[in-house]
């Protein structure tokens, strides 16, 4: 499991870094500048908005399909049959909940006309993922990573085309934006769905109430989960736009600095992505899963303390370099600072998911959506956006390490050695020091950030907090066993 994970995450973190990158900083911050702050905030709080109605169009059960499936693969043809169904009622109930509750609140106009394509989106969205997740439990990984950008790269093909050429006679708008998304969408749920079809030895779409019940039933504490990390990971927009004279303006701002943490937490996702087929696996057989938690660990928390470090450092050279208005630096370093804490989130909340923790997951998150609201209503008044940057922090911070303390009870995860805390301290030492006597030293930021970030990586794999030497041989292990399979099937 060590050697398939490692393997596979490697591959799905090139295929991310090729697009997603691209996608965030070419795609997104272009049309931010060219639309400005006020229409893009005005989208950023209404894509928040719908995301926290996103329990709706699932109810847990993408994570309850891939548990399951990853733990009994004859399951396939009986959900996909059933759940196919049950996705399309859900869109139903979500696009009604989400329009009739934006309409209560004041969204009207151009806002409830976006409002209305950003839901038909998020039920795209999430038809993609439910269909992904029957991918991602066969242990299809290659195929998954694929399908993975496959949405990403289509809507740079579109915008790109609009952006940066003069084929066709229209501007960039904030509308236009949205219905490209809305195309790239439908291309890639055919395809994905048209790949899990030809794994079924039969599919027959049926709309069951009974078995819908059973299932949703089953899948309660999923949906009951992703509705409260819904809630305190995404509120701050909502809250800008609502509660600020200029709302609109203060939730571009926060948007710019979101927009970093969510290409982090991006590609932190890959990594919950494979770790929950292959944990639920492990669990279910009673296999060690230390090793592997380890691996993961290493491999994700590391480099992004290491990374979020360094863009704090340079907040202000960051925010220069992506945007027209300069002012949230300060923003951007505060919301940037939460991102070893969802990293944290997808380690270890996705090995309590694994093992069915839900009553402990559902309290923390409960608790968090409490902190992240009193923390908004308090903060927001006296300090606008850079408020909701410090509420966002603080709550993903904490949740991280709530998560890592429940399952290091549950597990019996062993605490760190002392010379191994002492090598942790020692990295993180160097590392301050480092991205400061850069800035000092080296006139050229872009310079100062990739020699102290790439020093910092290397001095945390002389200490052995990333093991890059057990890492290639698994890999060199990986091809030699896939050279001799092929040699085989050849003979």
């Amino acid at each position: 499991m060590n050697r398939k994970f490692v393997t596979n995450i490697i591959l799905l973190i090139a295929l991310n870094l090729l697009i997603k990158p691209f996608w965030f900083f070419g795609i997104e911050v272009t049309v931010q500048n060219r639309v400005g702050n006020a229409a893009y905030g005005l989208y950023a709080s209404l894509l928040s908005f719908t995301i926290l109605f996103n329990f709706l169009l699932d109810f847990g059960i993408t994570n309850f399909n891939n548990r399951e499936i990853a733990r009994n693969r004859v399951l396939l043809e009986k959900y996909f049959s059933h759940i196919i169904g049950i996705k399309f009622l859900f869109g139903i109930l979500y696009a009604a909940t989400c329009l009739t509750i934006g309409t209560a609140i004041g969204f009207k106009g151009n806002a409830f006309y976006l409002l209305m394509f950003l839901a038909i989106n998020q039920f795209l969205s999430s038809m993609i993922l439910y269909l992904r997740s029957n991918v991602n439990a066969m242990l299809m990984f290659v195929t998954d990573s694929i399908l993975s950008v496959l949405d990403k790269v289509l809507m740079i093909a579109f915008l790109s085309i609009i952006l940066w050429t003069s084929l066709l006679p229209v501007k960039i708008s904030i509308e236009l934006f949205v219905y490209t998304q809305t195309v790239a969408y439908i291309t890639t749920a055919i395809i994905a769905g048209w790949t899990v079809r030809r794994h079924c030895n039969y599919f027959h779409p049926t709309i069951d109430l009974r078995h819908i019940i059973v299932i949703i039933r089953k899948s309660l504490p999923f949906t009951l989960l992703v509705l409260l990390m819904g809630m305190y990971n995404r509120l701050e927009p909502v809250f800008l736009e609502r509660l600020l004279p200029h709302g609109d303006v203060q939730a571009g701002l926060y948007a710019q600095g979101f927009r970093i943490l969510e290409v982090l937490s991006n590609f932190a996702l890959l990594f919950s992505v494979l770790l929950l087929p292959l944990f639920s696996k492990m669990i279910k057989t009673k296999e060690n899963i230390l090793p592997l938690l380890h691996t993961a660990s290493a491999m994700l928390i590391i480099p992004a303390i290491a990374l979020t470090w360094h863009i704090f450092a340079f907040r202000h050279e960051w925010v220069r370099l992506l945007y027209h208005n300069p002012a949230s630096g300060n923003i951007f370093g505060t919301i940037i600072s939460g991102c070893p804490g969802v990293c944290l989130t997808y380690i270890f909340g996705t090995l309590l998911t694994a093992n069915g923790n839900f009553r402990q997951l559902n309290l923390m998150a409960l608790t968090m959506v409490a902190i992240n609201i009193t923390l908004n209503l308090l903060f927001i008044p006296r300090w606008m956006a850079l408020g909701s940057a410090c509420a966002s922090f603080i709550t993903q911070t904490t949740a991280g390490i709530v998560q890592l303390i429940l399952a290091a009870k549950i597990f019996g995860i062993p605490i760190p050695s002392r010379k191994n805390i002492f090598r942790m301290l020692l990295w993180l030492i160097f590392s301050i020091f480092s991205a400061y006597f850069s800035q000092h030293i080296i006139h050229n930021w872009y310079y100062a950030f990739i020699i102290s970030l790439i020093f910092t990586l290397i001095l945390a794999a002389l200490l052995n907090l990333l093991p890059l030497k057990d890492w290639i041989l698994l890999i060199m292990k990986s091809i030699r066993e896939n050279i001799k399979t092929k040699k085989s099937d050849g003979e």
